[in-house]
């Protein structure tokens, strides 16, 4: 079992006090970054002696100086009424102080620059165009850079380290120190699904915000697919009236009457070249993402002369992979080139995104008419034909002087010649795309997805299958190793992505995102060189207090504290830990909140029952995270939720989602492999067990899986009903018990099962009987139950 760290002392108090005690004589002044504008700025090497400063992402280089500078409320912010890109920093400055102290400076264009914070475009500094410099020294403090981007960076970085400690208080002395920065990658992203759930346009400017002070600078807006069209387009108005509507899979879809729900909305116009202009002011740009030829079933719902088969479908309210794909007529070209002129009308930036993922070809394959089409182009097969589609739609966005960008499939059939390619499926995409000398995003599922969970624990939200902790984002090189220098001047940068199948409210969005996305801020900004773990998590620390002040509901999944417990002897051991073992883990034991003054956790405890063990990780003091508490009974140890329990299929497809029910309120989250619920309970504590007490939930089944699922007999509606089996280590043949399930008005059924006597084994198999495509049950939690004394 896997035990936290002791003692991890640091963050910024430990930082100042260590940099006003270490005077060292002969520092000097850091050189500042190289010249560079390209897609990858020149790594600078981090200096080595200088305490971690509480910044992320951790800046390209620092230098200690003597003394240090008071930051007082009526401290003055300086910027020339003649250079608007410092004044717009310098009020972009102000406003931050304000929310993280409740009032805002006064900027003003004269004043003793010496004691002041002044902010200064320097066309002749040898940084890149998002560069800056930052010097705090007992005279005042000084941001310097060529332009507005390095302006504003700087800005940010001096107001993370006057809120680090977390007491949001005037005044902060700051440490002398000369940060010399600028970013290793171009391309700094995060990509947020809008078609699957609609968020509100203030809650993308609160994220917005969160990018920027991350200096994060690529906004990929994910706006279209086969559950919804979220974007206006004047030209199509059923594109809004139909495609951004749809019915619910399951009770979710029926109110209380039985009539359907519909859910959806879109963006108009004017609200997108809103947000377009709020990122502007943040130096973040737009990339709008408007899928084709595949997930496309929203848009031929809306207009069904696009599709292949002339029908209407449903706006899907399934997950997974359609075969809706757009028909390769030229009236539908004329579509798609009408909607791309309205988006490059709302989205002024230099790249289209056009998705190209996923183009599953079953409908195409069974047309007559694409087939033809197909021959009479001379395209040997379907692949071809989605690699002329894709080029055909790039000749008209070169045309407009915009840039193709695409999900790697769009490598598939050969590559459009300008086109710039976005590898999801691993690195291999990047890999081939590069050494034809295209230029790629690096975005891996495998590290960069954060639809995926953050922890296996109970109280993580819906979300795909395997889980993404914090430090796989962390450790994540965006530069494969197979590329030569030349080909590795191709890779842009990197993104995070956030699909929403699973996140279905706001404040889902804000804990999938945070902090991992702080995580792959670093790796996009700082030197690789400079990458370290343990310094990231204590700059970690303030920057949760920094989320929680403005309100954003970061998850604490790496500091949260697990509590396992096992039975012994009449009572039972119980071990603590968290996911990135960092901090300090304090305890009680009889129901009050853990503080920093509590037992500090050095062993498994060993307990009487019953008992309540809360928990917390603290660094410096101050909690990491949300207090955890589990009272701890006879009942538990005979008990596991699902989460505990492990699934019968090494390669099966395990989500955690959500059920359908109720239509308000809180509803319960499970995991269930969607290919066949199915759950092991190894060494299963069986001694005097009569029966096993199951809570299950009914879930609808709306997964798709391409052609497979297009081809498949429909689900048996008049099949036997289903039963929850009890098997004894192997999950085939006759099961030791069962008991038939029923939906009822219920979210939650509780099915007891009464087990033979005595048990052959101690490992067990649940599984449930019947078509799961008709109804998905799936277990939240089991028991043993003991005899009636």
């Amino acid at each position: 079992m896997r035990r936290a760290s002791g003692s991890n002392t640091g963050g910024f108090k430990t930082w100042a006090l260590l940099l006003l005690a270490t005077l060292a004589a002969g520092c000097g002044d850091a050189p500042g970054p190289q010249a560079a504008d390209a897609k990858q700025t020149p790594a600078v090497q981090p200096a080595t002696a200088v305490p971690a400063l509480p910044l992320i992402p951790m800046p390209a280089s620092t230098a200690r100086g003597e003394g240090g500078f008071p930051v007082r409320a009526d401290t003055p912010v300086i910027a020339a009424a003649n250079d608007p890109a410092a004044r717009q920093a310098a009020q972009q400055f102000a406003r931050l102080l304000e929310e993280s102290f409740g009032a805002a400076p006064r900027v003003s264009d004269a004043g003793d620059a010496g004691h002041a914070i002044a902010f200064i475009t320097d066309p002749q500094l040898k940084a890149s165009a998002e560069g800056y410099v930052l010097e705090v020294s007992s005279d005042g403090v000084r941001i310097r850079a060529r332009g507005a981007a390095g302006l504003f960076y700087g800005g940010v970085s001096l107001w993370q380290l006057l809120s680090a400690d977390g007491e949001n208080q005037l005044p902060v002395t700051l440490p002398a120190v000369r940060i010399d920065d600028a970013p290793r990658f171009a391309w700094r992203g995060f990509m947020l699904d809008s078609a699957r759930h609609l968020q509100s346009v203030g809650e993308i400017k609160r994220l917005l915000d969160q990018m920027a002070r991350h200096k994060l600078n690529v906004f990929h807006w994910h706006l279209t697919d086969d559950q919804g069209w979220r974007l206006e387009i004047k030209r199509y108005p059923k594109l809004t009236q139909v495609g951004a509507w749809r019915v619910p899979a399951g009770k979710a879809g029926r109110d209380s009457v039985g009539k359907p729900v519909r859910y959806g909305g879109f963006y108009t116009q004017a609200q997108a070249r809103e947000i377009v202009e709020y990122a502007r002011q943040l130096h973040i740009t737009v990339v709008p993402e408007i899928e084709l030829p595949g997930h496309a079933q929203a848009a031929i719902a809306s207009y069904p002369e696009l599709g292949v088969t002339g029908k209407a479908p449903p706006v899907s309210p399934d997950w997974g992979v359609h075969t809706w794909l757009f028909n390769v007529e030229d009236p539908t070209f004329t579509f798609l080139e009408n909607v791309l002129n309205e988006v490059m009308a709302v989205f002024p930036g230099q790249y289209i995104h056009i998705g190209g993922d996923e183009a599953d070809k079953y409908q195409w394959q069974r047309s007559s008419q694409v087939q033809a089409r197909r021959k009479a182009l001379g395209l040997a097969d379907d692949m071809q034909l989605q690699s002329w589609f894709i080029k055909r739609i790039e000749k008209f966005l070169v045309a407009h002087e915009r840039r193709l960008i695409g999900w790697d499939e769009i490598l598939e059939g050969g590559l459009p010649p300008e086109a710039t390619v976005m590898s999801w499926r691993g690195t291999k995409g990047a890999v081939e795309a590069a050494r034809q000398g295209h230029d790629v995003v690096l975005t891996p599922s495998d590290v960069t997805y954060l639809n995926r969970m953050q922890s296996e624990e109970v109280d993580e939200p819906p979300a795909h299958d395997y889980p993404t902790p914090l430090k796989a984002v962390y450790d994540f090189e965006p530069v494969p190793p197979e590329l030569d220098a030349e080909q590795a001047k191709h890779v842009m940068g990197t993104q995070a992505n956030l699909w929403t199948e699973h996140v279905r409210t706001e404040a889902r969005v804000e804990h999938m995102a945070f902090p991992r996305l702080s995580a792959l801020a670093e790796v996009a900004w700082s030197p690789k060189a400079s990458r370290d773990w343990n310094g990231f998590l204590q700059r970690l620390a303030p920057q949760m207090r920094r989320f929680a002040h403005a309100g954003i509901r970061a998850a604490d999944s790496a500091f949260a504290v697990r509590i396992e417990a096992q039975s012994q002897g009449d009572g039972a051991q119980v071990a603590l830990a968290n996911q990135a073992g960092f901090g300090e883990l304090r305890y009680t034991t009889d129901g009050s909140e853990p503080t920093a003054r509590s037992e500090l956790y050095a062993q498994p405890l060993q307990l009487k029952l019953p008992a309540t063990v809360s928990a917390n990780a603290f660094l410096d003091g101050k909690p990491l995270a949300r207090t955890r508490s589990q009272r701890i009974d006879a009942a538990l140890l005979r008990s596991r939720d699902a989460e505990q329990l492990a699934p019968c299929r090494k390669q099966g497809y395990v989500l955690r989602v959500e059920d359908d029910e109720p239509l308000q309120g809180e509803r319960a989250v499970v995991p269930v492999d969607i290919a066949g619920p199915c759950w092991l309970w190894k060494q299963a504590p069986l001694e005097g067990a009569a029966s096993l007490r199951a809570e299950i939930v009914d879930l609808p089944y709306n997964f798709q899986f391409g052609g497979e699922s297009a081809a498949a007999a429909p689900p048996n509606q008049a099949s036997a009903p289903a039963a929850l089996q009890v098997f004894g280590n192997t999950c085939e043949g006759r099961p030791l018990a069962s008991a038939k399930v029923a939906q009822t008005d219920a979210a939650t059924e509780q099915l007891d099962i009464a087990l033979p006597s005595p048990m052959p084994t101690r490992d067990l198999c649940l599984k449930f009987s019947g078509d799961y495509r008709h109804t998905l049950w799936a277990i939240d939690r089991v028991e043993l139950v003991p005899a009636a004394r």
